[in-house]
């Protein structure tokens, strides 16, 4: 049973559901591994609705255990405090996502992509429900692409 709970753990701690900061890069494994791009705009250390998306459904069992199998995950951070600030490199490539995808400057915006950066499906805000329906909604988009 201790051989089983390590385990679980270290899938856990070493999953595919990690969060990627190039889409470029993103796009080449999606390609790759026959995935789709989940996008994420995100002000880590201001916007409040973007903590709780991450918190409550993001970090869920159920949403990482679908993301591991059929998602590369790309966050595109906008952080406010200076302790906080991204690289010059990274702003560069976070500010072209957003020229790309969410010029208007919506936080939380969520954006479901096939490998080749066409939008599917699109979540506003702090999307009003949980995280087993927000993946089923995740699943609907990506299986719509097929």
């Amino acid at each position: 049973m201790l051989k089983i709970a390590w385990f679980t753990i270290l899938i856990t701690c070493f999953s595919a559901a990690d969060w990627h900061t190039d889409l470029k890069e993103a796009e080449q494994l999606a390609t790759k591994e026959h995935r789709h791009i989940l996008l994420n705009f995100s002000g880590s250390d201001w916007c409040g609705p973007c903590m709780r998306l991450r918190k409550e459904i993001f970090e869920s069992a159920v949403f990482k255990e679908m993301a591991d199998t059929q998602l590369v995950l790309v966050n595109a951070d906008f952080p406010r405090n200076k302790k906080n600030q991204l690289s010059a490199q990274q702003q560069r490539l976070n500010d072209a996502m957003a020229d790309r995808y969410n010029s208007q400057g919506k936080f939380p915006y969520t954006v479901l992509l096939d490998a080749n950066g066409r939008v599917l499906r699109e979540w506003d805000g702090l999307p009003n429900m949980t995280p087993e329906a927000f993946t089923v909604d995740v699943r609907n988009g990506i299986y719509a692409d097929r």
